[in-house]
């Protein structure tokens, strides 16, 4: 099934707001069935007219820390005239100590460790040892849309370095950068299931052979080796809910209906669907309640206009360059 053929008269400006509302809706759908079992959304919508019903300490549509975080990138890169690391590590450790909700552990532990922000997620993989989570993911839609005038390169690169802030292993800076291009190949109204293999030709060769299985078109999240917190079976899970489906809201319930990380697996779902068939796909009745809390900014609350607008500054900014060959932070 090629989702792409339902979503050919969506302009632009239409897919810009798609895939960053569209992440934030999928976070918001999929946060009070986070760690449930597969079947979840089927069980509570089994006419499969899902709602933002709330649960587990999340109000109806109420964003969790993966837009709270995509915000916090999307106004560093506006504020800043581009990628300003230390500007925007420092805007997720104000996040953090503003008490969020939800905050996942690694996160956590790079952005309270007192460490500089060209070494706290570097040290924190050297003393860990693992640091392949999610959370780089999840945040990605707003980046992805601001560097998408760039080209390939320039996308992949800006992807690597933001993920770099908070996650010290290079298989999270490459699922990112994977994420990053195909969500510009969908902005250009492009098919982003058929861009995965040149995509993959930009993945360092050390982490090439096992993205494209996770990426594969016979992939399925039951062939997983790791839980969906994990980058891996995250994007995976993703794109197979794009591929198996033939419109937004159809591929948000596929992706929490997998169980597990439902917030962040169906928000980077949100991203690449949101792209593809752009914001008039997304029900009115997901984006009506969305609103995104920002701790440790005072009581600001962003709702879905405001998440348009920011939208469509990220689309019409004009970055500076990103240094490629990206080697570390």
């Amino acid at each position: 099934m090629n989702p792409t053929n339902a979503a050919r008269s969506v302009d632009r400006p239409d897919r810009v707001a798609g895939a960053v509302v569209g992440s934030a809706v999928g976070d918001a759908l999929g946060a009070p069935f986070e760690f449930g079992p597969a079947g979840v959304y089927t069980a509570r919508f089994p006419d499969g007219v899902g709602t933002m019903c709330g649960g587990g300490g999340w109000d109806p549509g109420e964003a969790t820390d993966d837009t709270q975080m995509a915000v916090l990138v999307a106004e560093s890169l506006l504020e800043r005239g581009g990628l300003d690391l230390p500007d925007m590590f420092g805007r997720f450790r104000r996040w953090a100590a503003g008490n969020p909700k939800d905050i996942g552990l690694q996160t956590e532990d790079v952005l309270t460790s007192g460490e500089e922000w060209d070494l706290a997620a570097a040290l924190h993989f050297q003393v860990n040892g693992r640091a392949a989570g999610n959370g780089s993911l999840m945040r990605a839609a707003t980046s992805a849309v601001y560097f998408a005038a760039r080209g390939r390169t320039a996308t992949m690169d800006a992807a690597r370095r933001i993920a770099a802030l908070t996650h010290g292993d290079r298989a999270a800076w490459e699922g990112t950068a994977v994420l990053h291009e195909l969500i510009r190949v969908a902005l250009d109204g492009g098919d982003p299931l058929s861009a995965v293999q040149d995509t993959l030709a930009n993945v360092h060769e050390d982490h090439r052979e096992r993205w494209a299985g996770v990426l594969a078109p016979g992939w399925h999240p039951e062939a997983a080796t790791e839980f969906n917190g994990a980058v891996w079976p995250c994007l995976g899970t993703a794109l197979w809910a794009l591929r198996t489906t033939d419109a937004y809201e159809n591929a948000l319930a596929a992706a929490v209906d997998v169980g597990g990380d439902t917030d962040t697996v169906a928000a980077v779902t949100g991203a690449l669907a949101g792209a593809v068939y752009g914001f008039g796909a997304i029900p009115a009745r997901w984006t009506e309640p969305l609103h995104v809390p920002l701790p440790g900014y005072g009581e600001r609350v962003l709702r879905t206009p405001g998440l348009v607008d920011l939208a469509r500054r990220l689309d019409g900014a004009s970055p500076r360059a990103v240094p490629t060959d990206f080697r570390g932070p």
